[in-house]
């Protein structure tokens, strides 16, 4: 699978720091802008018929590529107008663009757009810096064609993919240089339709001095474990899963999907011998003991632990994340272990990945809020973990500051199991080496390629099987 040539994700403050750059190293804003309605102008020019077109264009710069965008389209023999909300700045280079406009003008409107056949939003892309109301949300709402979005929907914000007021559903996104973390995160994912990047002459260069702390998880982020010729069971990592005795099924989820993540060894820790029985009936690859978690901590070759998958939040299983950790080994923790930290997430200071969904997050650390990557890096640096917090726009978020975002998980994969076999998988690949942010992202893409492979009627068992040919989809990456 080839590399991602473009995995950085920028929010609409670090793009400005991007344009800026670039015109600081000798590329006029003038060039820039011409590029971006060029860009707009072809990719409509590919996705629709030659129609009536009404392009509504704000005061900014996302307006000036608005102006460039219909002059071209224009050119090529479109019937376009111009609704503007308001002038551009006089001086600046959207009013340069808009002067070259000598096409219709048309009233903003509501009625107007309305009318129209297709309609280019251009009003305010990504970086706005209020909530549309009052007469821009009026116009938007009143859109009964196609909708091309230039940079987002105009009320969607770039950063955090939250609607501020209003924002209209697109059915084509035309975004420059970078993708921004609105472009994937829900629900602006979906209210941009297709999202088309285009490459505008921005020189890659810049993009060291911004200080990225964003990118879209793939392949080219991390590479998986390969075993040499000299590989055998424990160099490939001993797994010691903590598993419950009433629901099983999350432990021989887990355990399944570690063994073909590659993990060596895997051990399932049952809480009681009827437990033990059906563990050792049905995983006969994996090793099966009730011995106590502080016995299992005897041997140093169990270095890495899997913490929740169908365990009770009690006492116990605060007991053993507080021994494992006083032990020094590498944790996930997950499902039960996190619900039995509810309110006291500094019990689980020093895990290396916490996998909660937004309920258990909220539990650990209160409500999401709309800024999931925010939400998600506050956790890492409290814990010191690793945080993947789940939904169809995971984020991965380490304690420094740096954040993966997947977005390759298909709606299959909301079903009951599927967090054990993404826990078993991490827990095999940090088993295997892999650092815990790489081993995290990489878990989260494995796991949304399976399901793609897999396609509808998906069950947490399939996932398992399909892993390895997930795996393989990453060679060459």
């Amino acid at each position: 699978m080839p590399q991602d040539p473009t995995p950085e994700l920028l929010t609409p403050a670090e793009m400005a720091q991007a344009d800026s750059l670039a015109i600081a190293a000798g590329i006029p804003g003038p060039r820039l802008m011409e590029a971006a309605g060029r860009a707009v102008a072809l990719a409509t020019r590919r996705r629709f018929r030659a129609i009536r077109t009404l392009v509504l264009a704000g005061p900014g710069n996302n307006g000036g590529d608005g102006y460039v965008a219909a002059r071209l389209l224009e050119a090529a023999g479109w019937p376009v107008s111009v609704a503007a909300l308001a002038p551009p700045r006089p001086g600046s280079d959207a009013a340069l663009a808009a002067a070259r406009w000598r096409g219709p003008m048309a009233p903003f409107t509501a009625a107007e757009a309305a009318r129209a056949g297709l309609v280019i939003d251009a009003v305010f892309g990504a970086g706005l810096a209020r909530s549309v109301d009052g007469l821009v949300a009026e116009v938007l709402a009143a859109v009964r064609a196609p909708l091309l979005a230039i940079d987002t929907p105009s009320g969607l914000d770039g950063a955090t993919g939250q609607v501020r007021g209003f924002a209209a559903q697109a059915a084509l996104t035309v975004t420059f240089f970078r993708l921004k973390p609105g472009h994937l995160l829900l629900p602006g994912r979906g209210l941009c339709g297709e999202t088309v990047l285009a490459d505008i002459g921005l020189p890659a260069s810049v993009l060291p001095a911004i200080g990225l702390r964003a990118w879209r998880n793939g392949p080219g982020l991390w590479r998986l474990p390969r075993p040499d010729a000299n590989a055998h069971k424990y160099s490939r990592g001993h797994l010691t899963i903590l598993a419950g005795g009433a629901m099983t099924g999350a432990g021989r989820l887990a355990a399944g999907a570690a063994h073909r993540a590659g993990a060596g060894l895997v051990t399932l820790r049952a809480p009681d011998a009827a437990a033990a029985m059906l563990y050792r009936t049905t995983e006969p690859g994996s090793l099966v003991t009730e011995e106590p978690v502080e016995a299992l901590l005897g041997d140093e070759r169990r270095h890495v632990w899997l913490i929740g998958p169908g365990l009770p939040p009690d006492a116990a299983t605060r007991a053993a994340i507080a021994a494992v950790l006083a032990a020094g080994r590498s944790l996930v923790a997950d499902a039960g272990a996190l619900t039995a930290c509810a309110g006291q997430p500094e019990a689980l200071r020093g895990a290396a990945v916490l996998t909660p969904h937004a309920g258990e997050f909220a539990r650990l650390f209160g409500p999401v809020g709309e800024d999931k990557p925010a939400a998600a890096r506050r956790a890492a640096a409290l814990t010191g973990a690793v945080v993947l917090l789940k939904g169809a726009d995971t984020v991965i978020a380490a304690p420094d500051g740096r954040a993966i975002l997947n977005h390759n998980a298909p709606p299959s994969l909301a079903t009951g199991g599927t967090g054990d076999v993404l826990a078993g998988t991490i827990a095999a690949l940090l088993a295997q080496g892999m650092p815990p942010f790489e081993a995290a992202a990489a878990g989260a893409w494995l796991q949304g390629e399976a399901a793609r492979r897999h396609g509808p009627g998906l069950l947490a068992e399939d996932l398992i099987t399909l892993l390895p040919g997930a795996a393989a989809a990453t060679n060459g990456a």
